[in-house]
């Protein structure tokens, strides 16, 4: 009798631990694919301060390749002219200041990064 219910008690504990294995097969196949949100290994590090209608960003490269930094502003009121700054290249180490503003009051600010490429024309 009591190898029976060992067989029992071991047969459904194969039962449960191969559904609670399902389950969380099913649960990682349903979650979403986790990113790394580290930057590339180009993109400078950039702050934004904004004093009425004036912006400027500041932007710090420590990595070794060049980052093309852009500000961009837009502007709340419907007349006044959103804003893109011209790119501005930051080499490793280098630290750069963009700026830009509206007539009236800001909206929003944000900064686009681009790996610089070489122009030599290869």
């Amino acid at each position: 009798m009591r190898a029976r219910h060992r067989r029992v008690a071991g047969v459904a504990s194969a039962a449960v631990l191969l559904a609670g294995t399902a389950a969380v097969l099913a649960e990682v196949r349903a979650a979403p694919a986790v990113r790394d949100e580290q930057p590339p290994a180009y993109e400078a590090s950039c702050r934004t301060a904004v004093e009425g209608s004036r912006v400027t960003a500041y932007c710090h490269n420590p990595y070794p390749g060049t980052d093309r930094v852009r500000l961009h502003v837009e502007c709340e009121a419907w007349w006044d002219i959103d804003s893109d700054s011209a790119p501005v290249d930051v080499g490793p180490t280098e630290y750069a200041e963009l700026s830009g503003r509206c007539w009236k009051d800001v909206r929003a600010v944000w900064l686009t990064h681009q790996p610089a490429t070489d122009s030599a024309g290869t």
